[in-house]
C-alpha cells in the first residue's frame, strides 16, 4: 500500500520500527510539530501515533505514509490521505522535514513528489493541502508548485487554516 517513491534527492519508503525515535524527535521539535494536526503533543502521544501507523494505517491499508530519507538518513514524514476534514472532500498531502534540512529545497521537492503521485499515480484531479495561515514556509512551497488558495477556515483556537489545491490542467472544478 505504501509504495517507494524517489525524486532527485529524496527516497520515500514505509516506516520501519527502528524509525520511531526519529519520528518522535521530528514531531517533538516545536518548529516542526506545531504544524502537524492539532499541534504539539506529548512524546508519549507521538509514540502512540507512530504505533498506529503500523497497527491501523499499514495493517488496514488506509493510505500511504512515508519516512522521508535524504542521503540515506531519516529527514521527515509524508502522507497522502483522504482528508479527515468534513468540509473537504478529497485527498491531501501532509509533510514535514527536520530543521537541519530547511533551506535546501527539499520541501519543494517533497511536495512536488507527493503532488505528482496524487495526480499521476492515483489519478486525482485535485490534490489538497490544509495549512495554518502562519506557516509561511509551507505556503510558499505550495504556491511555488502552482497550488491555489481556496477556503479559509477559522479554528477554535483562533487560528486560520487555509485550503490550497493543485488541479490538473483539464480539471474543471
Amino acid at each position: 500500500m505504501t509504495p517507494e517513491l524517489r525524486s532527485e534527492r529524496l527516497s520515500l519508503c514505509a516506516y520501519a520500527a527502528t524509525d520511531e525515535a526519529h519520528f518522535v524527535a521530528l514531531f517533538q521539535d516545536e518548529a516542526v510539530g506545531r504544524w502537524f494536526g492539532d499541534g504539539m503533543q506529548s512524546a508519549a502521544e507521538d509514540r502512540a501515533l507512530f504505533g498506529r501507523i503500523f497497527s491501523l494505517i499499514y495493517a488496514e491499508e488506509r493510505f500511504p505514509v512515508w519516512a522521508v530519507r535524504y542521503e540515506g538518513r531519516y529527514v521527515g514524514h509524508a502522507e497522502l490521505k483522504p482528508s479527515p476534514e468534513s468540509w473537504l472532500d478529497g485527498h491531501e498531502i501532509v509533510y514535514g522535514l527536520t530543521r537541519e534540512t530547511w533551506g535546501l529545497g527539499l520541501g519543494t521537492e517533497l511536495a512536488r513528489l507527493l503532488t505528482s503521485y496524487g495526480h499521476e499515480t492515483l489519478g486525482l484531479a485535485e490534490v489538497h493541502a490544509t495549512v495554518d495561515s502562519e506557516n509561511t514556509a509551507s505556503l510558499a512551497v505550495l504556491k511555488r508548485l502552482g497550488y491555489t488558495q481556496g477556503r479559509e477556515v477559522p479554528e477554535e483556537n483562533g487560528r486560520t487554516t487555509l485550503l490550497l489545491t493543485s488541479r490538473l490542467p483539464d480539471s474543471r472544478h
